[in-house]
């Protein structure tokens, strides 16, 4: 059997590249079109993959290959030291792995963002797509039993992502650098970039969770250990320096908690905090939290609509 190549979204700064990717020793195609059982029996497949550790990838970058092994998960990342200025917005790098006679080559795409002065990190479930965290037993169900089509975002969410993807450019070619980190797995990635796609939310480099290998693994699938999540917007914040940002999310898990400690780490660095509020009332401690933040010269809002997110964006001039 063929091994499989799994390409993501990568990025750039001025001094490095890093891609990364899966090799599979099998996989599952998502089905997008599926309902119901069919829709079920995608999503679970999804977490019966296999993958090869140890497996030779090799990235073309320029004139050069560049040569590495994927690491016990299938997974591999090439961190790549830049030696002179290249192009700004989405480009495409080349992949490819080989197995018997055969050469396997597949296309990504990362982004180096065009100068500029903004930042924005999102969380994805309950922070624009919504996935009732809070009761594991019905997001399991939506998962399963609602296919990519029918999965809903919050009203007037994707109109604030947009406004925040162009804030400060005047040219609508550009936009500002966008990550989607969460403590999804990596199993859900190409229902994650279907999802963006057809709301026409931002085209973001995504950031997801250790990749699962068995059906149990499914029922765990966002819970757990969160310090991926800090270590992966900890390590955004560090690769460009330079901009301000803006952090997403929602009060269903740690999101709060994760992001005051950010806050305190990059005291200059993050200028707005956006929680969304899950349940019927605000909970005390992030409303804590978020009275923090405004201490440290964060502006912080807790909402319930995007509505709301909107107006406050606006009235901090982040947006117009």
């Amino acid at each position: 059997m063929k091994p499989i190549l799994q390409l993501y979204r990568g990025y750039a700064n001025e001094q490095e590249l890093i891609v990364m990717g899966h090799v599979f020793k099998r996989t599952y195609e998502y089905d997008f079109q599926k309902k119901n059982l069919k829709n079920a029996r995608s999503i679970i497949n999804q977490f019966r993959i296999k993958t090869i550790q140890n497996f030779d990838v090799y990235l073309k970058f320029g004139e050069k290959e560049i040569h590495t092994k994927t690491l016990d998960d299938g997974y591999f990342k090439f961190c790549i030291p830049l030696e002179k200025e290249f192009h700004f917005g989405w480009m495409e790098y080349q992949v490819s792995i080989k197995y018997k006679t055969e050469t396997i080559t597949s296309k990504g795409s990362f982004i180096r963002p065009h100068d500029g002065n903004l930042g924005i990190i999102s969380d994805i479930d309950d922070t624009f797509l919504i996935s009732h965290t809070k009761n594991i037993f019905r997001k399991i169900y939506i998962l399963l039993f609602k296919n990519v089509n029918d999965r809903k975002v919050f009203k007037d969410v994707v109109q604030h992502y947009q406004a925040l993807s162009s804030a400060g450019r005047n040219n609508k070619d550009e936009q500002n650098a966008f990550f989607y980190i969460s403590s999804s797995e990596w199993n859900l990635y190409q229902f994650i970039v279907k999802f963006t796609k057809i709301h026409q939310l931002p085209r973001a480099v995504i950031l997801l969770k250790d990749i699962k290998r068995g059906i149990t693994d499914f029922f765990m699938s966002g819970r757990g250990d969160h310090n991926h999540k800090f270590d992966k917007i900890k390590h955004v914040l560090e690769f460009y320096p330079n901009l301000k940002y803006v952090l997403l999310g929602d009060d269903s898990q740690h999101d709060p908690f994760l992001y005051e400690q950010i806050c305190k780490i990059f005291p200059v660095t993050v200028i707005a905090v956006y929680i969304r509020q899950t349940g019927k009332t605000q909970k005390k401690e992030v409303k804590k939290i978020m009275k923090n933040l405004e201490s440290l010269d964060v502006s912080a809002c807790y909402f319930k609509e995007s509505s709301e997110a909107i107006m406050h964006s606006k009235s901090i001039e982040i947006i117009k």
